[in-house]
């Protein structure tokens, strides 16, 4: 059997399992005690039916050739990383293995190369520079629908997402205005290339112009859909970070002492005093 054709039953099998494999660390994780949300289950489980749907799903025989790839594209590449990244599989990861797996865990994650990987503007680079290599350069017939292409989509949205939201844990985490500079220098450099496939397919290929303007708003108005997901999510991290920096001036507020009280001196008037010299008060008479 064809590889392309095996390619959406390994991608069902590999999403179960490890759809299971989070389901199972996060009933752990509930059953000594530890709190994880179940709406991360729910989110993990959709990313991957997302990731399914984006390999199984016939889209050629609902769009035309290149607007089905680029709808596979949309899904592998950019929603399913986004949802991914929400579930926050490393922190599950790192709170609910063994300890000798977990100080494993740990040596990966503070490891240079994946400081290296996932500082914000490489991340961009290799995801978004990978998608202009692959749109404007000349490649290989059958590229564009090689199960290996999704692959890489899969993984190199995966780093990105990661490395713009920063919700797992990190050697060194990029601060929020260097993120934010990363994802509107991505989204701005994604939607050009969005604009230039409305105007000529990638060099090699023979897509009518109706199925490249229609890829190319798939293409362009699909990233904008998940780009904004990305942005209010770091507007929510935004507004928590603002709460607790403002929760914590409150509370140095309150515990710093208060001005001293002023000492009000009570004394008599000089002159006063200096007449009332050598006077001694007479009692009155009985009868008066």
């Amino acid at each position: 059997m064809d590889v392309r054709h095996r390619c959406p039953r390994v991608t069902a099998v590999l999403v179960l399992v490890c759809c299971s494999l989070y389901t199972f660390a996060a009933g752990r994780l509930r059953g000594r005690g530890d709190s994880w949300p179940r709406r991360r289950d729910a989110v993990f489980w959709l990313a991957g039916a997302t990731l399914v749907c984006s390999v199984a799903v016939p889209w050629n025989a609902y769009l035309p050739p290149f607007a089905g790839h680029m709808a596979r594209h949309l899904g592998a590449g950019m929603a399913a990383p986004l949802l991914v990244v929400l579930a926050r599989p490393v922190t599950l990861a790192l709170r609910a293995v063994p300890v000798a797996v977990r100080r494993t865990l740990v040596s990966v994650t503070r490891s240079r190369l994946v400081a290296v990987l996932a500082f914000p503007p490489v991340a961009a680079v290799i995801d978004v520079g990978g998608l202009w290599l692959l749109y404007r350069a000349r490649l290989p017939h059958g590229v564009h629908e090689s199960p290996w292409l999704y692959v890489h989509l899969f993984a190199a949205g995966t780093l990105f997402t990661f490395s713009v939201l920063a919700l797992d844990p990190l050697r060194h985490r990029a601060g929020l205005p260097l993120r934010a500079g990363t994802l509107l220098a991505a989204a701005a450099t994604h939607a050009v290339l969005a604009k230039s496939l409305y105007v000529a397919g990638p060099p090699g290929t023979a897509y009518t112009a109706a199925d490249l303007h229609l890829a190319s708003q798939v293409m362009y108005y699909g990233g904008d859909v998940v780009e904004i997901g990305l942005a209010l999510v770091m507007a929510h991290q935004w507004y928590r970070a603002q709460g607790r920096a403002l929760t914590r001036g409150t509370g140095r507020e309150r515990r710093q002492p208060g001005p001293p009280h002023p000492v009000i001196h009570t004394c008599i008037p000089r002159k006063a005093h200096l007449g009332n010299l050598g006077r001694t008060a007479v009692p009155p008479r009985d009868g008066r």
